[in-house]
Order: structure tokens, then sequence, then C-alpha cells
């Protein structure tokens, strides 16, 4: 267990640790407890938190057994943001939202053998405490100075917004969690990200405080930001979501297939399960021919079947290449399709047989003009369907359209756009 130290390292996802040399002799000892925490302020993870999910498997994969606590309490308040309050949640949304990222995170780890993970919920130690319970029994072992010191408190406080009691007695609770999962389950090790550092060590000041005896330790991964300085897990619709409903498998597959070059070896290391030879080989594919986006391809190919699974990798892959002329349009299933042709331009028209290729194009906006399309189409860059348009008078008919709802334009190689038909 303890060459997972070096592997983290080598990841990139080791970027602060409370005491290393004591942790690698925990790790000699062994077996060693984690936890990670997620708080259920939305219906779904979105793919930041990728980073914390796919390193509990690693870690478990090393031997160690995790406890995945998903906050049914501080899911009610939230961690402070830098900039503003949370909108508070009802319990009942917390609770409905508890049940969906607990079936988020299920698939990434084990429930079996000797180092089987655990879900938690830490309403569980919190739903029967009073608040005088929890001023004299918690409270009274934190420091409100070295509170203002954390990170999240000190941004706040820098703001005009400010911080209210309940934000800034997060922390109390999440301390509050690394106790408890000690007391409970033996827990000696919390992981999480670096910007929630102060959150993780205020539970190992507390269980000192409380359990002199205990040798407990945190780790810390690093944050992610695009190499452009804007935040990781954003794309331009705003968040990347692991939810289905509210990502398509095809826009998570896409966002990966188009992630910068200076970005990819990052993600690559931290989130593939690759082998480090397979990794320097892409790195090294993408630095003689970045063109062909051999690491981006891999990292959505691998992340998408992780997230959604096999099947729904596949289909999206199909699509992607079918769009691009590389596969055969007919062959996709309706949702994906209708997914896919959600990512670019499109026109609704009332019915087949009514609008011409080039009147198409240029409404769709694959051409400036209607001249200009009839000149892409005498060029032989006009495709319907990946069939190239051979006529500046050609008109779609019934027949043409893909479950009877839809037309795939395509000029060149790379610029698409959609057309629906009413029904």
């Amino acid at each position: 267990m303890t060459d997972i130290v070096d592997e983290l390292k080598w990841r990139g996802l080791f970027a602060l640790s409370t005491d290393e040399n004591a942790l690698r002799q925990a790790l000699a000892d062994g077996p060693v407890t984690f936890y990670c925490g997620f708080d259920p302020t939305a219906a779904s993870l979105h793919v930041g938190h990728l980073v914390q999910v796919l390193t509990m498997r690693r870690l478990q994969q090393a031997g160690l057994r995790p406890l995945a606590l998903v906050g049914g309490a501080t899911g009610q308040i939230g961690d402070p943001r830098p900039t503003a309050e949370r909108t508070l949640n009802d319990p009942e949304t917390v609770a409905d939202w508890v049940g969906r990222l607990r079936e988020q995170i299920r698939p990434f780890l084990s429930f079996e053998g000797e180092n089987a993970a655990v879900m938690v919920n830490n309403l569980d130690w919190t739903a029967g405490l009073s608040a005088i319970e929890f001023l004299r029994d918690i409270g009274k072992h934190f420091r409100v100075n070295k509170m203002l010191t954390k990170d999240s408190v000190a941004r706040r406080l820098e703001s005009q917004e400010g911080i209210s009691y309940t934000e800034f007695s997060y922390q109390l609770l999440q301390g509050m969690d690394f106790l408890e999962l000690y007391r409970r389950h033996g827990c000696t090790l919390q992981q999480g990200g670096s910007d929630q550092w102060g959150n993780l060590t205020a539970g190992l000041d507390l269980i000192h405080r409380l359990e002199p005896d205990a040798r407990v330790h945190c780790i810390a991964t690093p944050l992610m930001v695009k190499a452009d300085g804007t935040k990781f897990g954003k794309s331009e619709g705003g968040a990347v979501w692991l939810d289905p409903a509210l990502t398509t498998p095809y826009a998570f597959y896409q966002f990966w297939l188009n992630v910068d070059d200076r970005d990819v070896s990052t993600y690559m290391r931290i989130l593939s399960f690759r082998s480090r030879e397979e990794l320097e080989e892409l790195e090294r594919q993408t630095q003689e021919r970045p063109q062909a986006r051999a690491a981006q391809r891999a990292l959505a190919e691998e992340l998408t079947a992780l997230v959604h699974g096999d099947h729904q990798a596949e289909a999206v892959i199909a699509a992607s290449r079918a769009l691009f002329g590389q596969g055969e349009l007919g062959d996709l299933d309706e949702a994906t399709l209708d997914a896919a042709l959600s990512e670019v331009p499109r026109v609704r028209i009332a019915g087949p047989g009514s609008v011409s290729v080039v009147d198409l194009f240029a409404e769709v906006g694959l051409a400036a003009s209607k001249s200009a399309a009839r000149r892409t189409v005498k060029e032989g860059g006009a495709y319907v369907n990946n069939v190239k348009v051979a006529s500046e008078d050609a008109v779609p008919g019934a027949e043409d359209l893909l479950h009877g709802r839809w037309l795939v334009l395509r000029r060149g190689k790379k610029s698409l756009a959609a057309v629906e038909v009413a029904p």
C-alpha cells in the first residue's frame, strides 16, 4: 500500500499531506480506512468531482477501505463559496439529492471483499443532536481565531458579502464527521481537494483534542484549472454533469475530446487508469501529432465508459464518427442521434420536400448566403446525411429523414448542422 503515495505523486494527485512519513508508516502497518465527503448541493455530481471519486477508486484498488460520505446534514448548509452565500435547500430536496449522489458514486467503488466500501451519511449522527449539545461537545473545541484563518472564511470576510454564522460553522460539522467516522469505523485518513484543506484539518484537530492517542491523517489533491485560467469542469453551457439527463453522454464525450492540448497530459495522469507507459506514449503522440488528438480521444473514451458504461460509450463514439462521415448515420439509435445533434446549430422546418439544400445551408449558417451555398455544392463540399450533394437544386424528401425527423448537413470535413422536420 505504501506504493500508492508514490503513484499519487507521479500522477499529480498529492498536493498536501499532514505528515507524509507518518502516513507512509500507517499504510505499511495497514489496513487503513479513509473517507471522502460529497455534499448534495445539486441533483448531480459534475466532472470536477471525478478527481475525488476516481482517487477513492485508486486508493481502494491499492488496498485501503473507503467510506463514501454523502452529507445529508452538511448538504443542508454547504461549504462557504468564495463570493456569496449559498441558497439553502429544504431537507426533502437534500434527501432526494443524497440518494442520487450515492447512486452516482456506487459504480466506482467495490462493496465486496476485505476492503469493501461503505456508504455513510452525516445526518445519522447530527439529526438527533441538539444545538446545546453541539455547542458544548463540538464547538467548545474550536478556536474562532483559528477558524478565521481558513481560506474559505478569510476570502468571504474580505468580500462585501461577508459570511453568515451558518456557513462559518460548516467546518465544525465537517470536523465532527471525521471524529464520528474515526469512532464508528476506525477511519484514520481523510481525502479531499486542496481548497478544502482547512475543513480537512479541522477534523484532525478535533480528533487530537478528544482522542489524544489517535493517529490520523489528511491528504489533498490539487485544485484543477484549465491552462487559460478558467475553472475545470465548465463548458460553454455551464457545468458538465455526470447525470445523463443533465449532460448527455455525447456532450460528456465531446467535453473531453475538446480538451486543450496544454491540459490533456495533466488530466490523463489525474483521471485515467492507464499505466505510466501508456500515458507517456499518449503524451509523446500529442507532442508529435497534436492534430490527431490521440490523448483526448483515449481520455474521452475511458471516462465516458467509466461514467456512463461501455454501451453508451460505444454509442457516442459511433455517433461522433458517423457525424463526420466515418460511419453510418442510419445505424445510430434515435436517442443518441438526438443528443449528438443537440450540440450543433439547427433549424426547424415544416416538412420535407419543401426547402432546397441551398436554402437550408444558408438558413442554418453553414453558408453565409445562398450564393455561397451554391458554390459549396458546386465545389463538392456539401453533404446531406454524409451523401455528397450533386445538384444545386437538390431538395431532400421524406425518404432522406433519419428516424423520420432529422437531416444532418455538413460543409467540408468539420462544419455540421442539423435540420429538424416538424411532425
